[in-house]
Formats: C-alpha cells, sequence, structure tokens
C-alpha cells in the first residue's frame, strides 16, 4: 500500500482559459483547459496512476482490485462516492442545475450531484448566480425561462478568495467569469441547462438545454447558507486548517502547511490531497502546485513537508 498520485483529466469546454496552463504548469494539447478532473472514477473521464507499481492504470481498476483502499464509509456508496475537480471559468458557465439522486437514478441512470466550490481566485467584481432572490414558483419559473426574464430572479452573488458555496441537488446555480474554483461533488456528470447566453457549441448550433428536467427539480428559493467556510481557522505548530464543510457524502478541510503537517488515513475513509498552492513532499513523494493525491484507507498516518496549501477531503 502506497499514497497514489493522479493524473487529471482535462476538458475543453467553450467557456474554458488557460490558468490552469499558465498557473498550474499542467500540459495539454487542448488550447483551453476549462476543467482539470484531479479525483475522478467517471467514466467520462478517469484518472491514471503516475507512480509506483500500479502506474498507468486506472484508480477505478485499482479500486476495484483493492476495495479496501475505499475504507468502511467508501463501501457504504454503490459508486466511487466523489469527483474533484479545478475550474477555470474565463466566460460565464451557462445558468444550470443537478437533480437529487431520486431523480437522477429514475431518469438518467446515474446518481444525482450535490457539490461545493471553494473560490482559489477570482478577478475583481467577479459573480456568480447562487438560488433565487426571492421564492417564486415553478410554474413563474418556467414562465420566466420562456420570456427571457428568469435572470431577474436569480441571486447574484461578489465573490473573493477563500469563500465556500454548498450547491445542494436542486439548486439553480451558475459559475460567472474570472473565476478559478476547486469543485467537490458526488460522481455524477449529469446537469440540466437552463439558459446558456445564445452561445453556440463546437458544432456551430445551440447547446441544448433541458428546461422541463429543470423545472421538475429545482428548488426556487433563496439560498439559506453563509458563503464562509464552516469551521474556524486554527493555528497549530507548522500548519493552520479550516473546515470548508461536512455533510453525508464529503467532508472537505483547507490545511495550510508552513513547516510540517501530519495526517491520518485510517480504515473509515480514502483522503485526497489537492495541492492548490506552494510545494513540498509528502511522505519522500515530491509535490507541485496542481497535484493530486489518493491516500489508501488503512495507510495510517502521513506527513506533508514544506510551504503548500492543500484541500483535504474524506467521505
Amino acid at each position: 500500500m502506497y499514497i497514489l498520485k493522479l493524473n487529471p483529466v482535462f476538458k475543453d469546454y467553450l467557456w474554458g482559459g488557460t490558468k490552469l496552463r499558465d498557473e498550474y504548469g499542467f500540459e495539454s494539447d487542448l488550447k483551453k483547459l476549462a476543467e482539470g478532473w484531479m479525483l475522478s472514477c467517471h467514466k467520462d473521464g478517469e484518472n491514471t496512476i503516475s507512480n509506483g507499481e500500479f502506474a498507468g492504470k486506472t484508480l477505478t481498476d485499482v479500486i476495484k482490485s483493492n476495495p479496501d483502499f475505499l475504507g468502511e464509509n467508501g463501501k457504504k456508496f454503490e459508486y466511487f462516492p466523489i469527483l474533484i475537480k479545478l475550474i477555470d471559468a474565463k466566460d460565464d458557465l451557462s445558468v444550470q442545475v443537478h437533480p437529487d439522486n431520486e431523480y437522477a437514478m429514475r431518469v438518467e441512470n446515474e446518481y444525482g450531484k450535490t457539490e461545493c466550490w471553494y473560490i482559489l481566485d477570482c478577478d475583481e467584481g467577479a459573480e456568480l448566480i447562487y438560488g433565487f432572490n426571492r421564492e417564486i414558483t415553478s410554474e413563474e419559473f418556467k414562465e420566466k425561462i420562456a420570456d427571457n426574464t428568469f435572470l431577474e430572479t436569480v441571486n447574484k452573488v461578489k465573490v473573493k478568495k477563500g469563500d465556500l458555496f454548498f450547491i445542494e441537488a436542486g439548486t439553480l446555480h451558475a459559475i460567472g467569469k474570472g473565476i478559478l474554483l476547486a469543485e467537490i461533488q458526488q460522481n455524477s456528470n449529469t446537469t440540466y441547462r437552463v439558459y446558456d447566453y445564445g452561445r453556440l457549441g463546437a458544432d456551430g448550433k445551440p447547446r441544448d438545454l433541458h428546461v422541463e428536467k429543470a423545472i421538475d427539480v429545482t428548488n426556487c428559493v433563496p439560498p439559506t447558507r453563509s458563503t464562509e467556510p464552516e469551521g474556524k481557522l486554527v493555528s497549530n505548530d507548522g500548519y493552520s486548517n479550516q473546515l470548508l464543510t461536512k455533510c453525508d457524502l464529503f467532508n472537505v478541510e483547507k490545511v495550510s502547511v508552513t513547516t510540517e503537517y501530519s495526517g491520518i488515513a485510517d480504515n473509515t475513509s480514502f483522503v485526497s490531497v489537492l495541492v492548490t498552492d506552494g510545494c513540498g513532499e509528502i511522505d519522500n513523494i515530491k509535490l507541485n502546485k496542481g497535484d493530486s493525491l489518493f491516500v489508501p484507507a488503512g495507510y495510517g498516518e502521513f506527513t506533508v513537508k514544506g510551504n503548500a496549501e492543500l484541500i483535504i477531503t474524506r467521505v
């Protein structure tokens, strides 16, 4: 058993930019790097291993052969539980919504999607859409989509570095231009577009909208959660940490290492370590900005040395 270093999978969606290449040093033949899938066993983009005896294999195959790597909590899910991305929005993303598990399994044969966003960086004045600015009925939602006035009812939020948005399934949302973020989500790729600014896809045709399904699943209410991390910043010898969010799907914290940090991967869960800034090493594996590591459940204590910003995720 050892710590697995993952090769990301990139997506070149039309709204993407170049920060993942320019600031993180990722290499790809794609012109735009809209998303980097940093921890993924999803069929639409599976990570491969870059180090050790499993080098070249997909994380999916490694876990199939070593199910204990998931831990007790991970084994409770019928699928690999989470998907972690880096997202660079040079332009506005479509306004969209994700279904819950019940609807998604019934209609799409895939689980639903609850997610969280942690703002890594943003342009001055950048904003995103997060729910509605007032409660409306599904019928009013449908009417305003039809007459192209529904943007009057959305909740627009100015963002800053360090904000945390918890996007529960059924929440209308859209990442705005000029935002770089980390997304931790359920392992699903089901998205219903409501509005796409009249843009054309790579084929020169308007991208598909999914209005009827969106109306079925959208909770047409203002958000109730704060955009601040759930926990307070705690200073320790050699590092500081802060709980970003915790739910029945994932537990996410930010760790800022100044000299040394020790964590543990016990038998309850694997640990995802995503390096969002800085450099160092984890148990003698070199770390750089943008690296993604999978620490198998049961590995025990691991140590990060250096000067680095980390997002640590467990299930």
